[in-house]
């Protein structure tokens, strides 16, 4: 009997060895989770056990997966993602569900955004206008290009020096350019057509006569050069805008874009102050094309596309995952678990609700080894190895005692 306790011992220390070297060899693993062994006594009789029975030796009774948070490193990589809290990313595995705290993502040639098993990571859906829907699906980034955005609304705020004198009564266009005498100010801006081709918009302000009309301007709008409107503008007896509500504007971009285009330009935040000319701001709803230069992903898991014409837009939000007993999870290796009856479904939501952590771009989380503490423990899985060799050799020493007795 106390060779069958002293094997079970040494089979013991065996399986903590294992464990203990697993853990070691994967220190550097990105995601991966520590375990540790879970010993239980063995007693003979199943009946019951007397105050005099001797106990049958030991078994490994569990190998207990320990989900404790790893080190959070940071990287230059926006598609590399680390979870600081609990839940894991929600992968597509050629149709199966698999769960990881892996968060090496990259791009394939299709724009799915996968593991380096190519694994897809799953995340709420965007529409075309960057609201995130219901849907839960494999994330893609849309690699094409970006379809342009005709400009339809121009605003500016500007305010108009109401010391000017007037210019207007000189106004003339020498060789298509506005001769300097006919204007006291003008600003310059870049529009867009269907095509995404950029046209440049000049606006030419002329005061008119200060005795008659001291708070009136002409504004004139010249599109590539040429003079496509001619609109007075008003203003109050306190400097404040007054009409029109905004200047319509309609012109025949070339190169095959639709034609005519319009747009309005919306003056209403402009004044008319006696201090220097400002344009304060400008700016115009449309943009050319664009091509996907990057992504940036916040703590939420909202992924944001941003574009080489200057745009950005949601494509996503990454999901994540939790379970009633994470330890129940089935191991499959790289990093990978599987749903089991004793993990329970998962629980799927956004970062940092349902009790889920918050995501971390541009990091990776570490292994969560402590190889200080691996180190110790395989000392005493030593040991405790060779205590139990020693028994079968005091155990072997007593035996040929006995044999050898006359």
């Amino acid at each position: 009997m106390s060779f069958n306790t002293a094997l079970s011992g040494i089979q013991a220390a065996s399986a903590d060895l294992g464990i203990i070297g697993n853990n070691i060899a994967n220190s550097a693993t990105t995601g991966f989770k520590s375990s540790r062994a879970e010993f239980a006594d063995v007693y003979a009789s199943l009946l019951g056990a007397s105050d005099t029975t001797i106990g049958s030796g030991v078994r490994l009774q569990n190998t207990a997966q320990l989900f404790a948070q790893g080190n959070i490193t940071f990287t230059n990589n926006a598609l590399d993602l680390a979870v600081s809290g609990s839940g894991f990313f929600q992968l597509d595995s050629n149709g199966s569900m698999i769960y990881s705290r892996a968060g090496n993502f990259k791009r394939d040639l299709n724009g799915f955004v996968v593991n380096n098993e190519g694994a897809m990571l799953m995340a709420r859906s965007a529409d075309i206008n960057g609201n995130i829907t219901g849907a839960v699906g494999p994330l893609q980034l849309d690699t094409s290009y970006v379809a342009p955005n005709p400009t339809s609304a121009l605003s500016a705020n500007i305010n108009f020096d109401a010391r000017e004198p007037e210019t207007d009564s000189s106004w003339a266009l020498i060789g298509g350019i506005p001769d300097t005498a006919g204007y006291n100010s003008s600003t310059t801006t870049t529009i867009y057509d269907t095509l995404g081709n950029d046209h440049t918009v000049a606006m030419f302000f002329s005061k008119l006569d200060p005795v008659t009309n001291p708070n009136e301007w002409n504004v004139r709008t010249m599109i590539d050069g040429a003079l496509v409107d001619t609109t007075p503008v008003t203003f109050n007896s306190d400097g404040s805008y007054n009409t029109p509500a905004t200047i319509p504007i309609t012109f025949n971009p070339t190169g095959g874009a639709t034609v005519p285009q319009s747009f309005d330009i919306d003056l209403a935040s402009s004044t008319q102050y006696g201090s220097n000319f400002a344009v304060n701001s400008l700016s115009q709803d449309g943009y050319t094309s664009g091509q996907l230069l990057g992504v940036d992903i916040d703590k939420d898991g909202i992924i944001f596309a941003r574009y080489s014409n200057g745009q950005s837009q949601a494509e996503g939000q990454v999901v994540l995952a939790n379970f009633a007993n994470s330890q129940g999870l089935q191991p499959l290796g790289d990093t990978a678990w599987a749903e089991s009856f004793s993990s329970g479904p998962p629980v799927v939501s956004e970062p940092g609700t349902a009790g889920l952590g918050l995501i971390q771009s541009n990091a990776l989380e570490e292994s969560n080894v402590d190889l200080t503490e691996q180190l110790v423990r395989m000392i005493e899985a030593q040991r405790n190895f060779q205590a139990n060799a020693q028994t079968i050799q005091a155990e072997d020493a007593v035996t040929q005692t006995i044999i050898n007795l006359r």
